[in-house]
């Protein structure tokens, strides 16, 4: 009976203390294709409370650093994403979600003209890395550790930190750039015989959710997606980054290409 009292007294500080952590209101919004967003439900495993969206796929949540948040919905992919700063900064997070997950039918592995050197290697790499406040259905499975910033737990390699933190972010982004990108871009080419690039089936273009990731990523105007597309595919344009193994050249393409599209743009208004 004391062994009992004993560990219920030492249990309620700490229930107490996890009752006590300050949290703050975020404004989240799901992205999908099509309009069935509402009802999806949106948990704090951490605090034990909840929300769903409503019919505009929005919803507010009460959250501190590094609570785990479930996002759960019969007809898409499950996630779990864990708040980060950039969340708890911007007071907002967008999450992509997606109905079906393809496989691709072919991998590359490119050298990039690795030296082999891994420091050397790790600055000469560029790579584009997304906005941390969006959330795409290619985080799945990750390791919560990737989204904790200074845990103690964590063993680093000072040599390409950097890097590795990029590559974490990157890496997810691949499923975006081959399930909605690249079909929205080769939909746009004309021939795409003479360009080497195969047929795109209607179903595969996710279009609204493509032109998202522009918009979020690159500022885009929404009423200047197909512009854009059309000024990036330009006749300079290299069909071979629409095939599979050129996900982060043609993210870093878009990147470039997105100033200079913004620049004139600006300039001619």
């Amino acid at each position: 009976m004391k062994k009992q009292l004993f560990l219920i007294l030492f249990c309620i500080p700490f229930l107490a203390f996890a009752q006590n952590i300050k949290r703050e209101n975020i404004n989240g919004k799901i992205i999908v294709e099509g309009n069935d967003i509402e009802g999806i439900t949106i948990y704090n495993s951490t605090s034990n409370k909840g929300t769903i969206t409503n019919a505009k796929g929005e919803f507010i949540i009460a959250v501190a650093l590094y609570d785990l948040i479930e996002v759960k919905a019969l007809e898409y992919q499950n996630i779990d994403i864990r708040v980060n700063k950039d969340i708890l900064e911007s007071k907002k997070v967008r999450i992509f979600l997606i109905e079906e997950i393809n496989q691709l039918d072919e991998v590359f592995v490119r050298t990039r003209e690795l030296t082999g050197d891994i420091t050397t290697d790790a600055k000469s790499v560029k790579l584009f890395t997304p906005k941390k406040d969006v959330v795409y259905f290619g985080m799945v499975n990750q390791d919560p550790n990737d989204f904790v910033e200074d845990n103690p737990a964590r063993i680093i390699n000072t040599a390409i930190r950097s890097e590795a933190d990029a590559m974490v972010y990157s890496l997810n982004v691949i499923n975006v750039v081959d399930q909605l990108l690249l079909p929205l871009f080769r939909s746009e080419v004309k021939d795409k015989k003479a360009a080497g690039i195969p047929e795109v089936p209607v179903k595969s273009i996710k279009y609204y959710l493509g032109s998202s990731f522009l918009v979020e990523n690159f500022k885009i105007p929404e009423h200047r997606v197909e512009e854009f597309i059309r000024y990036v595919e330009d006749d300079t344009f290299d069909f071979e980054l629409l095939n599979y193994g050129h996900e982060i050249e043609f993210l870093e393409l878009l990147n470039k290409k997105s100033k200079m599209f913004l620049n004139s743009k600006s300039k001619t208004d």
